[in-house]
């Protein structure tokens, strides 16, 4: 697993320990980032269930303005911190040991926006899909024209009923699938 791009390209980037975790492999991080493109320059990026860090480190290679770095695992949370470290960040991002559910309620009441919400729940534990998507679309969190990604078993269906959010493509990429959710024209008329 290494950085594809920008200012620290090529640098390899440390996965957490045990097998919690399955880090997005850098194919699937080239097409995210492809999707994205230029826009990612100055934008400001949250990384839930971050695990190594490694799609919020591309982010901040590729010039992004802020990341904030959300993980509950005390593994995942030092790994991010070793990556930043070797990858020479040390100022523009926000690193947390927290529960997302927990952490989205406090970035709410921080009233933060994002150009940017990437979120690699844990394949194992497909129940808390749902209740992310739901929680996202309750969130506030995305700036009037951000983008939530969410990455999913490519068998998973994700078929919650949202209000605000609205799902705008989805892209197959072997056992993953990432999703890309917007906000809905009747966000905005209202």
């Amino acid at each position: 697993m290494r950085v594809i791009s920008g200012t620290v390209r090529g640098k390899r980037l440390k996965a957490p320990r045990g097998m919690d975790t399955r880090p997005i492999t850098d194919m699937i991080k080239e097409a995210l980032f492809n999707v994205i493109g230029d826009n990612i320059v100055a934008a400001t990026l949250l990384d839930l269930f971050a695990g190594s860090g490694s799609v919020g480190i591309e982010a901040l290679s590729r010039g992004a303005q802020t990341v904030v770095f959300i993980d509950n695992n005390v593994n995942s949370v030092q790994t991010i911190r070793e990556n930043l470290n070797n990858c020479g960040f040390k100022e523009n991002f926000e690193l947390y040991r927290n529960d997302v559910f927990r952490a989205i309620e406090i970035l709410k009441q921080r009233q933060i926006k994002f150009d940017y919400v990437y979120a690699d729940p844990p394949f194992t534990v497909q129940s808390i899909f749902s209740p992310f998507l739901e929680a996202m679309d309750k969130s506030s969190l995305l700036a009037h024209d951000g983008i939530l990604i969410i990455r999913s078993p490519r068998k998973m269906r994700l078929t919650v009923k949202l209000s605000r959010l609205e799902e705008y493509r989805f892209d197959n990429y072997g056992e993953s699938t990432l999703h890309y959710y917007r906000l809905n024209k009747e966000v905005f008329t209202q």
